[in-house]
């Protein structure tokens, strides 16, 4: 990823300013509010969020109020829950606001202390889940390294208004293991190793043979059930099918081709045993 210059500039000044005081913040153990405070000038200053129109406190989710959010042209963002700077995030801090998110629809939620960020996605599932896409310290990035301020990039608002988040979730879905599990047992792949297995031993196998065998004896079950995997599976099938469609639509020497590829089967979870 090849960053504009000025926002580059930007990120690193950004560190460098706001590394000293989050030090300094931690030594002297501050509190919640104080914590907040100090993130919010981050968010502004460093992320780029307009301090007085992009970043409130209003939010009120049943009655209560989250402790910041982000907007951009009216349309809330990211939930940001602040801890105080000497509290070490713990997974049960999020919930709240994964919570807040869900009741407004809103897709990302960031716990913060200030020096550590950490970013979810939200999944309205039922029940409600929350992944882990971005985990960044403040307080040990460097503003020389590229890949620091990359991953830094994602929470600006620039990145938001160009969905970089999300780009950035469906790169690591790709190669996650509901992912990969669903691309393995989909038909063109398993045609793909059947041609490969006949090549080395002369042995034929039937697609669902070689489905079942991957399936029971090569990838683990939680890979193969679940909201997740489900998600996956349908993934895989639609751009497997798009893909046939563009081919199909291209002419009549290519729509011959796709033809002789067969649709992207996507199978069912194994039974429960």
């Amino acid at each position: 990823m090849s960053l504009p210059s000025k926002l580059t500039e930007r990120l690193a000044a950004g560190i460098k300013r706001f590394q000293p005081i989050l030090a300094s913040a931690k030594a002297r153990d501050v509190n919640e509010s104080d914590t907040s405070m100090i993130v919010t000038d981050i968010l502004a200053e460093v992320f780029g969020y307009d301090k007085y129109s992009e970043i409130t406190r209003e939010l009120s989710i049943r009655g209560t109020y989250c402790d910041l959010a982000t907007k951009i042209d009216g349309k809330f963002q990211l939930i940001i829950e602040v801890k105080a700077i000497g509290l070490e995030l713990k997974e049960p801090h999020v919930k709240q606001a994964v919570d807040y998110a869900a009741n407004q629809g809103i897709e990302w939620v960031a716990l913060t202390n200030g020096g550590v960020w950490r970013v979810y996605r939200v999944f309205f599932t039922k029940p409600i889940a929350a992944e882990l896409v971005l985990d960044i310290d403040l307080l040990s990035i460097s503003p020389k390294n590229d890949t620091h301020l990359e991953n830094l990039y994602l929470l600006t608002r620039e990145s938001m208004l160009k969905s970089g988040l999300y780009a950035y979730h469906d790169h690591l879905q790709a190669t996650n293991r509901f992912y990969l599990g669903a691309v393995i047992l989909s038909s063109p792949v398993l045609d793909t190793i059947r041609r490969e297995l006949r090549r080395l031993s002369d042995v034929k196998l039937e697609v669902e043979e070689l489905r079942e065998a991957l399936r029971n004896e090569v990838l683990k079950r939680e890979v193969l059930e679940g909201d997740r995997a489900e998600d996956a599976k349908r993934k895989v099938a639609r751009a497997a099918n798009k893909t046939l469609r563009a081919r199909k639509d291209s002419g009549p020497d290519e729509r011959a081709e796709a033809e002789a590829v067969p649709d992207a089967v996507v199978p069912d979870p194994p039974s429960e045993s």
